[in-house]
């Protein structure tokens, strides 16, 4: 081999393994959309597989995760099974038990289950398993007695011929349960707690063309038939927070839908089914804003699953390119981070996101990995001054906030975040310079409406004496002259 192709060899394979162990950059976007490079919110504690667990045979497929108090479950849809872990003081994950099957009680029911695709604990400890390819979503108690199952509905406004395969589900308080099937586009299949079929629930808006419209209306049949119909779109997946809304996300839609809201890819559903998700932010919640073409992926983010922190933040994981995004509950972005690849870090197909505290779980298909985040320093302020706002601690949320221009001068959200600090501290000059500074152009507007209205309340003494002197003076002057020429022609 010649020194040149050595050489070129050589430089190839460093380049390699740059890329290969690159750092999963954080960064945010600033108010012109351009990416801002961030200090890290989270660090990775570890990555776990199964056979690290003591869980045997490696995961297959696995498919969903769910958190309640320190504890972890996995659907392990591959091997028919569910993991149940235990997340300790030391932040290690340890394997509790393996469920793959549950008491009947003397039921007629099939014990085990085909690809498991979700579990949902209930604030009553009871268990709702979508057992995807039995057809049925089980419901049992703490101790997996079997209670009932609840199988495809039998109603006129349910679609028949299709196989019923339920993929996520959640319940309230009321132990009602809210399924996501695949093929029904209709929304949630409702449940009512004893099982019976209620209905459909957040059915989602029908996304269409106005140049589709027109087009139809002079096609062909032939033409119409093939032409795709206007239905709404599938959810992907789900999360009820704890005050009983639903945050679902779906990655079916155009992507010149996503800048203008048509597409809504994240939603939070109130009792109605309607989408209350609050949207202040510069931008959309929609991922990234910037849709290159790195390493051949060019799509935009779609959202596989959600997760919501105790202080209203929603995390959500992105199957495109790997990444994990951060927002506060009015939609600004707190911090994005990961990536595509095989670190520490990165992902090579994420499903699915939980959180213990702020713990952060992430779900890997492809690689069938556990990986496991804390907040670092830096995330832990953002968090802190998020949630001291909230509680009404003005002057701990600006003292955090200030902690965190320390360590990044460039986070736009800290410069808010003490411009509305100040504002509640009635300061609203303070609060007028920190939006003018970063275009919160909402903010600056009602922070100069209370600056004014304070001024006006200081000053209206000598202000009303300033009006009275200008419209008085005139007259009085006027009055003299007169009162003058009067004299002057006696």
């Amino acid at each position: 081999m010649s020194i040149k192709k050595l050489v070129l060899s050589i430089s190839c394979l460093l380049a390699l393994s740059v890329s290969l162990f690159a750092k999963a950059d954080t960064y945010i976007y600033d108010y012109w959309g351009e990416i801002e490079k961030s200090p890290d919110a989270y660090r990775v504690v570890k990555v776990y597989y199964a056979s690290e667990l003591g869980a045997g045979v490696e995961m297959k497929t696995p498919t969903n995760m769910f958190c309640k108090g320190d504890s972890v479950y996995i659907c392990d849809a591959g091997n028919n099974r569910i993991l149940e872990l235990k997340y300790d003081s030391e932040k290690e994950l340890k394997l509790v038990r393996i469920i793959d099957s549950f008491n009947t009680n003397g039921a007629d029911v099939i014990n085990t289950f085909a690809s498991p695709s979700d579990i949902f604990i209930n604030e009553d400890n009871t268990i709702f398993i979508a057992d995807t390819n039995n057809s049925r979503i089980l419901k049992l108690d703490n101790d997996l007695n079997f209670i009932f199952q609840m199988t495809e509905p039998d109603d006129p406004t349910y679609e028949t011929g299709k196989t019923f395969m339920p993929e996520k589900v959640v319940a309230d308080s009321k132990g009602r349960a809210y399924v996501l099937a695949k093929n029904v586009n209709k929304g949630f299949i409702k449940y009512e707690y004893d099982g019976t079929f209620s209905g459909f629930y957040g059915a989602t808006t029908v996304i269409y063309d106005a140049m589709d419209i027109l087009w139809k209306k002079f096609a062909t049949r032939a033409q119409r038939e093939q032409m795709e119909n206007f239905v709404p779109t599938e959810y992907s997946n789900c999360y009820m927070d704890n005050e009983g809304f639903i945050y679902a996300v779906t990655k079916t839609f155009n992507e010149w839908d996503l800048k203008s809201d048509k597409a809504k890819p994240i939603r939070r559903l109130n009792a109605l089914g309607n989408d209350i998700l609050i949207k202040n932010g510069h931008y959309l919640p929609i991922g990234d804003l910037q849709w290159g073409n790195a390493a051949g992926i060019k799509n935009p983010a779609k959202f596989t699953d959600i997760t919501v922190l105790d202080n209203d933040v929603y995390l959500t994981v992105d199957e495109t390119h790997g990444r994990i995004f951060a927002y506060n509950n009015q939609g600004f972005l707190l911090f994005a981070f990961g990536g595509r690849g095989n670190i520490n870090g990165y992902f090579r197909q994420p499903n699915s996101i939980e959180h213990i505290g702020k713990d952060l779980f992430v779900l890997d298909e492809v690689n069938a990995s556990i990986t496991v985040f804390t907040p670092t320093k830096y995330g832990e302020l953002i968090y802190g001054a998020t949630e001291d706002f909230a509680c009404g601690e003005y002057d701990d949320a600006a003292d955090k906030w200030e902690e965190v221009l320390n360590i990044n001068g460039n986070y736009d959200l800290a410069y808010i975040g003490l411009g509305k600090a100040y504002m509640r501290q009635d300061k609203y000059k303070e609060a007028m310079d920190f939006f003018k500074l970063k275009r919160a152009r909402k903010y600056y507007s009602k922070a100069f409406m209370y600056f004014r209205k304070e001024w006006i309340e200081a000053n209206i003494g000598w202000v009303v004496a300033v009006i009275l002197a200008v419209v008085l003076i005139p007259l009085i002057i006027k009055r003299v002259r007169m009162f003058i020429q009067e004299l002057k022609s006696l």
